[in-house]
């Protein structure tokens, strides 16, 4: 049963053009192919990574945030009360209005009591903005890496430009003799990088900061790792390295300006807001539904028939620009926001106030994630 089912899933059909099979795409002739078997890397590479996060979030983050200024918000303790206190962890962070009044009424509190307890209950579990810098500043590290992957990449292939391959500027060229196209060292460490990547953050979920778009993150990781596991075992190296590269480029922007709101550096953060809010617009909505997608619908068929492989990778691509129109819902209602000078991360719940701080106004970065990493 194992057998016929792998037989099956690995039906040439499925997975490359008519006339293509497996056997094509062996080494050979001083030609090397992406092969499955290259992805069982991607496990225990997640694994380092994952230690490595917590080396720099414990060691290195720190410095750079004391650097920086960021220092966590002190929030006021609440008193220890066990009844109350079994409720929040037993039944809801979020007593209805009936439930208060019957709390109040067995402490002998005021329901005002009652609700600013829960209500600082809840901001004491709230995460500390010395944590988001922490996870801004290695998602950062993780994204220039990722450009400067992508740039060497596209080396050596183009004399007038030297450094620039011509499937990089000449989208046509990403489809020429595909799907036997040799695979590059800079290519194989680079998907291997980003899938791994992405695997340590769903490792990782369950400790991360959740934002109001944590469904659509995971949905997005998802995709992420399914688009780059089918694109290197069917060999579409080449357009999954540019729409890495898309992906990346407000990436960058994006947990910059998060650092810099997290210091209390304004000026710095809304410039790069306005920045992030013009790259992503042009990168997620017009370069990749109008270059990339279109060059993944349209021009294979001049190489050959559509096959399952072709309508499931370009559904795909479909599914993550869905979610960035929904991100870029967020955007423009953060640049609504913008106008009239005052910016929030949509994506994050906002701290609550009670009788003591009304008057605060707490100031934060849109947050939009990443893609295939996010190609992403």
């Amino acid at each position: 049963m194992l057998a016929m089912l792998s037989d099956w899933f690995w039906w040439d059909r499925l997975w490359l053009p008519v006339n293509v099979t497996w056997a094509d795409l062996q080494d050979k002739e001083g030609r090397v192919y992406a092969h499955v078997h290259h992805i069982y890397i991607v496990f225990p590479i997640a694994v380092l990574l994952l230690g490595l996060r917590v080396l720099f979030e414990r060691f290195i983050a720190p410095l750079i945030a004391e650097a920086f200024g960021v220092k966590d918000k002190v929030r006021p303790r609440v008193s220890h009360n066990p009844a109350l206190e079994q409720y929040y962890r037993t039944h809801s962070k979020h007593p209805s209005q009936a439930d208060v009044r019957g709390l109040s009424k067995k402490l002998t509190w005021t329901e005002r009591q009652v609700e600013n307890w829960f209500r600082r209950r809840r901001n004491q579990d709230r995460p500390g903005v010395l944590k988001k810098f922490r996870e801004a500043r290695y998602t950062q590290t993780h994204t220039h890496f990722s450009i400067l992957q992508t740039i060497t990449n596209t080396q050596k292939g183009l004399p007038l430009i030297p450094g620039i391959k011509p499937w990089f500027y000449d989208l046509r060229e990403v489809w020429a003799g595909f799907p036997k196209q040799t695979l590059l060292d800079t290519q194989y460490w680079y998907y291997m990088f980003e899938m791994s990547f992405y695997g340590s953050l769903l490792f990782s979920v369950a400790v991360d900061i959740k934002r109001k778009d944590f469904k659509e993150q995971l949905v997005h990781h998802w995709a992420t790792l399914t688009l780059l596991s089918f694109s290197w075992c069917a060999n579409y190296i080449r357009i999954g390295t540019l729409v890495m590269l898309v992906h990346d480029a407000s990436d960058v922007l994006l947990e910059s300006g998060k650092m810099f709101n997290y210091a209390g550096w304004e000026r710095a953060c809304n410039c790069i807001f306005v920045l992030f809010t013009i790259v992503f617009m042009v990168t997620r909505l017009v370069i990749f539904p109008f270059w990339l997608i279109h060059c993944t619908w349209v021009y294979p068929l001049d190489q050959f028939q559509p096959f399952f492989g072709y309508y499931f990778f370009n559904i795909m691509l479909v599914v993550l620009l869905l979610l960035h129109i929904f991100w870029a819902s967020l955007i423009l209602r953060m640049v609504k926001k913008f106008l009239f000078g005052e910016v929030r991360d949509e994506r994050s719940d906002e701290e609550e106030e009670d009788s003591a701080d009304e008057d605060h106004n707490h100031k934060r970065f849109v947050g939009s994630s990443n893609g295939l990493s996010n190609g992403h």
